[in-house]
């Protein structure tokens, strides 16, 4: 349920019940007819948290029908209308209240904001933009304008206008948006990486840290940079950063830095961390990479008795087909072909899963998106524990 629409519907109710209790010796129809419409308000927004929109759209049609001069209902109407889908016609319900002689500033504005998300809603996004930047431009303590052309502008990824308008809303209203500003820079920093321009990327992603000191992202896309020019120890720092600013992006990190340890021939490092990670991290990523290890240093047969009494602990879909794998290359068992059959099938159930998924609103994808498609919430999506690749 909109809270602020929820608002808006009961402006009315307590604008004519402050007219009721001024005209107490007021004439008794215009008193029946005051008390109807505040009958049929509460019978409509009852409908409303109760999801029954077309109740809803049926009792506010009729309020509105009554009372023309209620800008608040006419608003609220429309924005039924845009809920229900029926975006013209919220359109032009807000054009005409736009257009209406008489209008205050406050209601005109009103009348603004919804006239742009109904245009929002039907993907005409450059006029949306010429009509909160109007807005803005006419006062610069208008929010919602602000919050909107944010949204248009990371739909059109335009970063840049993006990162001034969210500073402006910033210093508009107090909230910080440091975590989204520093999102912003990083996109800024990989179409320059892509453009082999590390320089202009490394500027960005200073940027990046000004705006959010803990970005996970911004280290990331540091250890990646760095790791692309050779300074090996820059990129391990900045991998074994992520790790321990957000635990959960530890398979993202982990083949790059396990390569580093690897090329510096620096094992005890390398184990010191992944005991470290083991102990944070629930899922089973760092026990597949120090199995590794063990296998390397100890054997095969000590590996898996390593990853058997792990799995016992958190049992793991990835970690059973890792200890299948070793099975297998084994070749001792006389159970290859069950072994080789149950792998198939683990192979299967991994594939048909997802491996990243939205804390937020539950989107699952089978690659990494920083901003999710679904609910567009930033740095929400997520490897899926025992999932994700190692």
């Amino acid at each position: 349920m909109n809270w602020s629409l929820l608002w808006v519907l009961l402006l009315p109710v307590a604008a004519f019940s402050g007219w009721l209790v001024g005209r107490r010796g007021g004439a008794r129809k215009t008193g029946h007819r005051v008390t109807r419409l505040s009958t049929t308000y509460f019978r409509g927004l009852n409908y409303l948290l109760t999801e029954q929109q077309d109740k809803a759209l049926e009792l506010f049609l009729q309020i509105a029908e009554t009372d023309k001069d209620t800008i608040e209902t006419q608003v609220a109407l429309g924005h039924l209308f845009r809920r229900r889908g029926e975006i013209e016609r919220a359109i032009r319900l807000h054009q005409g209240l736009v257009t209406r002689p008489g209008l205050s500033e406050q209601h005109k504005t009103m009348a603004l904001l919804e006239l742009g998300e109904d245009y929002m809603r039907a993907g005409l996004l450059d006029r949306a933009e010429t009509l909160f930047s109007e807005l803005v431009q006419a006062d610069a303590e208008v929010p919602q304008a602000l919050r909107h052309l944010i949204s248009i502008y990371q739909a059109e990824r335009e970063w840049q206008k993006a990162i001034d308008h969210a500073r402006r809303y910033q210093s508009s209203t107090g909230e910080s948006m440091g975590r989204l500003v520093a999102q912003f820079h990083c996109e800024l920093a990989e179409a320059a990486r892509q453009r082999g321009d590390y320089e202009q990327a490394k500027q960005e992603l200073a940027h990046a840290f000004a705006a959010d000191g803990q970005s996970v992202r911004a280290s990331l896309a540091e250890g990646r940079i760095e790791q692309a020019l050779g300074n090996d120890a820059a990129a391990m720092r900045a991998f074994e950063r992520v790790a321990r600013l957000d635990v959960d992006y530890l398979p993202e990190i982990l083949r790059p830095l396990l390569q580093i340890y690897e090329n510096r021939e620096d094992v005890s490092r390398a184990k010191a961390f992944l005991a470290e990670m083991i102990e944070r991290h629930p899922g089973v990523s760092p026990i597949l990479a120090m199995a590794r290890i063990i296998e390397h240093e100890e054997g095969r047969a000590a590996a898996a008795e390593f990853l058997s009494s792990q799995l016992r602990r958190r049992p793991s879909i990835r970690g059973q087909a890792a200890l299948i794998e070793m099975s297998l290359e084994d070749g001792s068992s006389d159970l290859s072909g069950t072994l080789a059959a149950l792998k198939q099938v683990t192979e299967q159930l991994i594939m048909r899963s997802p491996a990243y998924r939205c804390s937020h609103c539950g989107f699952g994808a089978r690659n990494h998106h920083w901003q999710c498609p679904s609910c567009k919430n930033w740095g929400s999506v997520k490897p899926v524990h025992n999932l994700a690749d190692a």
